[in-house]
């Protein structure tokens, strides 16, 4: 199944994001994009090749974020059991999924939760 070219185009804007933030590293467990910093996963990106659905999953310490996320069509907590430590998956093919620069704004919150405090510095310092 194809993927709309406005989805790709979000989930390309967030995946760029992403490994733009200090420290940050791409790799592909499981077949699927992640985003490391301290080779520790900040964001899941899955895979924008239409054989799943196109999205992200952050983990949202801040409950007030957390519930924001949740409140997206389709988004769950994040399967495996990491829904319980603040992982939510948020789908992107949804109608009304959110624009590119709250999932910004979501992946960098999880960066800060999981980037060691130098890196956060250095981010402060941009």
């Amino acid at each position: 199944m194809a993927v709309p070219r406005n989805v790709l185009k979000k989930w390309e804007k967030a995946r760029a994001f992403a490994l733009a933030l200090p420290g940050t590293a791409e790799e592909f467990p499981w077949g699927e994009s992640v985003a490391k910093v301290n080779s520790k996963v900040f964001v899941f990106l899955g895979v924008d090749d239409g054989s799943h659905p196109v999205g992200i999953t952050v983990k949202l310490k801040d409950e007030s974020a957390r519930a924001h996320a949740l409140t997206s069509p389709g988004a769950e907590p994040a399967g495996y059991g990491l829904g319980r430590a603040g992982w939510v998956r948020i789908p992107l093919q949804e109608s009304g999924a959110p624009k590119a620069g709250l999932l910004c704004d979501w992946i960098e919150e999880s960066y800060r939760v999981i980037a060691p405090k130098r890196l956060i510095a250095e981010l402060d310092a941009r």
